[in-house]
């Protein structure tokens, strides 16, 4: 048990009912979980108001609350009330777990793509430095040898708080986590400052009802990260890193290829060799040395750079930073998949229009002697991100295969109607595709069909090992369905 007023020492509020002199047993921020003892904070979500199931708390046994709103209550509930219950809540659990960023170098990467890849590279460099490294982001959260998937790229702050303090526990000093534009919007990595924030790019993305309600209120979320960190790396060729460190008071070292900055890639070129597609270049500005990165995409480029420039941060040394950008591999992000000697088959989580486009204009690069995209997108989603991914890969692959991804509620034939609607938008005349709504039948139809000289991007689900249908969740990996077909070949 703690005391309450020990975990509001860093919380501005009003005391509207009893004292904070008191004992409680948890934080708890939903009252679904609530329990006998515990302080309820109540947030409003992007669903539910928190406020609205006081009630169901109170029958647990809470004995303090925290709200926004005039409420309710019985005579013998502490209730303080708050400008912003998200930041408390934030507060409250970085002192409920004793503060643990406080002894942790932390390190935050946000930005529209990159981020999962940005964080293993820095991960690695790091751990090939000698330092113990947790990781929280979209695949995962990594605490030692302790691995738990992840639910959302940036958890609640006290699920932070709390991942933090296992970090500090199981010995590391270093931590590296997925910022998203959710999770500054919602506050979640309030309550504790970052030593070093990374901006890999931005471009219009989640942008709807439940998320951004334009692109300069999801541009303002991201740069909020740069008003919470000591320093700043940041993609100086991006052209709204200017806006981003706008009121910002961060040390800013910048990355890039075309703009004067501070680390540079320079004769960059893209390299093919027994189906493994990667890029090189040589590395100028703090330091030089020739890198190579076994990961294909201009992209890589950028990515490796901006980890690049973390590690400058913490002199590594210059073997330790060409070797693990040479050995790089990220689970689900342009992966190589072996199963055959006359073409190259990748599993990659592009997902939406603007990153499908990317990638495929990336591999487009190397010249294959087809490009084939394999790809669905999901139900219970923005129709307008469908008619777009059709189009970008009708437009730009050589050879599609329209399937499904997560249907969830919807019917997977009317979200594959969505997608032709927008391949027969295409520029290209009499795209070429064919429509295949079982995704493992569409994998096994790709990979039989493949011809010498292919690049075959199996897209949308990359490290995701399941499908949801209805509101089931399906064992599914679309890994396992090529490395079975390569165990059949043998």
């Amino acid at each position: 048990m703690v005391k309450l007023c020990s975990l509001l020492e860093r919380v501005d509020y009003a005391l509207i009912n009893g004292n904070t002199d008191i004992e409680i047993e948890n934080i708890s921020y939903d009252s679904r979980t609530a329990q006998r003892g515990d302080v309820l904070v109540c947030i409003k979500g992007i669903d539910s108001d928190g406020h609205e199931y006081i009630q169901e708390g109170l029958k647990k046994g809470i004995k303090a609350l925290i709200v926004e709103k005039d409420i309710d209550y019985p005579k013998d509930i502490t209730v303080l009330k708050v400008e912003n219950s998200r930041i408390a809540l934030a507060e409250m659990s970085a002192a409920y777990f004793g503060h643990p960023a406080e002894k942790l170098k932390t390190i935050g990467v946000t930005g529209t793509k990159g981020k999962t890849t940005t964080t293993y590279m820095i991960k690695e460099l790091l751990e090939k430095a000698g330092y113990k490294v947790g990781l929280i982001g979209t695949i995962e959260i990594s605490i030692g040898s302790l691995e738990i998937e992840a639910e959302n790229t940036t958890p609640e702050s006290y699920v932070v708080q709390k991942y933090f303090r296992k970090m500090v526990d199981a010995g590391c000093n270093m931590v590296v986590m997925e910022v998203s534009s959710q999770g500054l919007m919602l506050n979640r990595v309030s309550g504790f400052i970052f030593d070093y924030g990374i901006f890999t790019n931005i471009e219009p993305d989640h942008i709807g009802p439940n998320e951004h309600k334009d692109f300069d209120d999801y541009l303002r979320c991201k740069s909020l990260l740069f008003k919470q960190c000591k320093t700043g790396i940041l993609n100086g060729d991006d052209p709204y890193v200017e806006r981003i460190l706008e009121g910002v008071n961060c040390d800013a070292v910048t990355f890039g290829i075309y703009k004067d900055v501070d680390v540079s890639a320079k004769n960059i070129a893209l390299f093919n060799e027994k189906g493994i597609m990667g890029v090189e270049y040589d590395l100028t500005g703090k330091r030089k040395m020739h890198i190579i990165v076994d990961v294909p995409g201009e992209f890589s480029v950028y990515n490796s750079l901006g980890a690049i420039c973390l590690a400058l941060e913490f002199c590594i040394k210059e073997e330790d930073i060409i070797s693990v950008m040479r050995e790089m591999k990220i689970r689900g992000r342009v992966e190589l998949v072996p199963v055959s000697d006359d073409f190259t088959v990748m599993v990659d989580y592009a997902h939406n229009a603007m990153a499908l486009k990317n990638l495929l204009l990336s591999l487009k690069k190397y010249k294959p002697k087809r490009l084939v995209c394999v790809f669905g997108c999901g139900g219970n989603r923005d129709r307008n991100r469908r008619f777009e991914m059709g189009k970008v890969a009708a437009d730009l692959a050589d050879f599609t295969i329209v399937t499904s991804d997560n249907p969830r509620k919807e019917n997977p034939e009317k979200i594959i109607d969505d997608i032709l609607i927008g391949i027969n938008r295409s520029e290209t005349q009499n795209p070429n595709y064919v429509v295949i709504p079982s995704r493992n039948e569409a994998i096994i139809y790709a990979i039989n069909n493949g011809i010498l000289g292919d690049v075959i991007i199996i897209a949308g689900k990359g490290h995701e090992n399941y499908q949801i249908i209805g509101n089931k969740k399906i064992h599914f990996d679309d890994r396992e369905i090529i490395l079975k077909l390569k165990h059949k070949e043998k």
